[in-house]
């Protein structure tokens, strides 16, 4: 069982300079030891959300994202920052409406309107302006970051990985420094069911700590590797409401993110006792061995 996170009486103090009174407070947190996530409640049942980032660089993601970039989503379709404290890395944001899709007992068409507008939103997302020359450049390095990351990630997952599966997970890493010009814009960097609220046929997004300048296909890494994998109508959805397909590199540059992603997730889900972001590596692993090396 996940322990209750107690909300630093600081963060508290300062939230309720915003909201007054504070009379409820409720751990959100995702279950993950550096989710710090707080739901508040006022006298008058109104409710917010404090959000303490886990580190300064998520934090200063996350506070330029709600300025700049989220607000290209609409109305509704993501919370709205009320105010942040640098001091204690906090952000206090409105509560988006809607539910996370995860906990909700859909049909398979309405897994595929959620999809549908996930596409569309992050169609939103991904055009929300123009990129100035520090963030392209960002963008443009996106591809070769990921793939200098590798080895970093290897090293730590050790002998999770068979000697032809670390040498699998290099060659996709040198493929994806070769893949070439890729569409780029502002990603989510997060983007997945536990982060889509729905309600009444109406999508929102939240957590935007990751969100950054980078290759577009990036955002679409963890959905080809969950979702999309059973569900390909889903993926239909999606990429027909972002309104193109994926260029012949994006489509290359995506197999190459998913074997990175898969050596991320054994690195990091067995080090953080989570046992399905190792599941997810090792299933996408064992598919990339069973097609490229039969």
């Amino acid at each position: 069982m996940r322990k209750t996170k107690p909300l630093p009486t600081a963060a508290q103090r300062w939230a309720e300079q915003r909201t007054g009174p504070v009379v409820a407070v409720r751990d959100a947190s995702h279950d993950w030891h550096r989710s710090r996530v707080w739901e508040l409640t006022g006298e008058g049942g109104a409710r917010w959300y404090v959000k303490v980032s886990p580190s300064v660089k998520f934090f200063t993601r996350e506070t330029r994202a709600y300025r700049s970039v989220v607000p290209a989503l609409g109305h509704n379709r993501a919370p709205h920052l009320l105010d942040s404290s640098a001091d204690d890395l906090a952000l206090l944001l409105t509560v988006a409406p809607g539910t996370p899709a995860p906990g909700l007992s859909l049909t398979a068409a309405a897994w595929r309107a959620v999809h549908a507008q996930a596409g569309m939103l992050c169609a939103r997302l991904h055009d929300a302006g123009a990129l100035d020359a520090h963030d392209r450049t960002e963008a443009a390095a996106s591809l070769v970051a990921a793939a200098d990351g590798a080895e970093k990630y290897l090293g730590r997952a050790g002998d999770r990985l068979t000697g032809d599966e670390q040498q699998l997970v290099r060659d996709y890493a040198a493929q994806l420094r070769r893949v070439g010009p890729v569409p780029l814009g502002y990603i989510h960097g997060d983007n997945q069911p536990r982060n889509w609220l729905w309600s009444t046929q109406r999508l929102a997004l939240v957590d935007f700590e990751r969100t950054r300048p980078a290759a577009r296909v990036q955002d679409l890494v963890i959905l080809a590797v969950t979702e999309w994998l059973d569900h390909p109508d889903r993926e239909q959805a999606f990429l027909q409401a972002y309104g193109r397909e994926l260029t012949g590199a994006e489509q290359h540059a995506l197999r190459c993110l998913t074997a990175l992603d898969a050596v991320n997730c054994l690195a990091w889900g067995p080090d953080n006792d989570h046992p399905e972001v190792t599941a997810r590596g090792r299933r996408t692993l064992d598919r990339l061995m069973k097609e490229d090396r039969p």
